[in-house]
């Protein structure tokens, strides 16, 4: 990748907020405070992508009360494909939703997410902060490395709070899936949605022990937005009718 890149840029950018997190917070937190850095950076990114979050969660909620439309246009037009997406498009169209509006957020995280596997991964924009330790660990290390008590200690106490976290949104997504049965494919995505939170997991037992903590606190903050901003809404009278 080249040295001037977009990504070094950003990794630039984020090492130098970090470092200065770190900076201010080392009175407080003496030899942690990199790894409080971290936590407080990635805190202080979701929060500025919240006011998407909110906007992707009002998509949801309008495309779920379109679900009754949607399914009377797939019985009426079923031997019909062509007329049934002009059909659903105009319905979205009328009712200001989009089938795609939720995918922002989740596409803004990804290329943050780049850029701090690419820091904390390779050091690549701030010389040092891989040398800061957590608890004796370097945030540099990963699982394999070392496996001393120490070690274990840290990486085994993230990852069990990192699978609590996933068991929050799997169990969350098993119980808010709004999948059509007449949808191809439907059983098996109903069975998959909730499996997609433990990549989370899997991701962690191969990254440093920098994007730990961030897969930590970016999740914790998801189980925070879902319990705040994703409380099962009231199904409209209407809405019960029509089905």
């Amino acid at each position: 990748m080249l040295a001037f890149s977009p990504v070094h840029d950003a990794a630039a950018a984020a090492g130098s907020a970090v470092g200065w997190l770190a900076g201010l917070l080392t009175p407080l937190a003496g030899g942690a405070a990199t790894a409080a850095a971290i936590v407080l950076f990635t805190i202080a990114v979701r929060l500025l992508i919240s006011p998407l979050t909110v906007a992707q969660v009002r998509a949801e909620r309008r495309r779920a009360a379109l679900a009754p439309q949607l399914r009377q246009l797939r019985q009426r037009y079923a031997a019909d494909p062509a007329t049934l997406q002009a059909e659903i498009f105009a319905l979205y169209r009328a009712a200001g939703a989009s089938p795609v509006a939720g995918c922002l957020p989740a596409l803004l995280q990804a290329p943050f997410f780049l850029v701090m596997y690419r820091l904390f991964g390779t050091g690549d924009g701030a010389v040092g902060l891989l040398d800061a330790r957590l608890a004796g660990v370097p945030l540099g290390w990963h699982l394999g490395d070392g496996l001393t008590p120490s070690v274990l200690l840290v990486f085994g106490v993230l990852l069990a709070a990192l699978a609590g976290l996933a068991t929050v949104l799997s169990r969350r997504a098993a119980a808010s899936a709004a999948v059509p049965a007449d949808q191809p494919g439907a059983a098996l995505l109903a069975r998959v949605l909730p499996l997609l939170p433990y990549g989370t997991v899997l991701l962690a037992l191969v990254v440093p022990l920098a994007a730990v903590l961030y897969l930590v606190t970016t999740t914790g903050w998801t189980v925070a937005e879902h319990v705040l901003l994703r409380r099962p809404q009231p199904v409209p009278v209407d809405a019960i009718d029509e089905r």
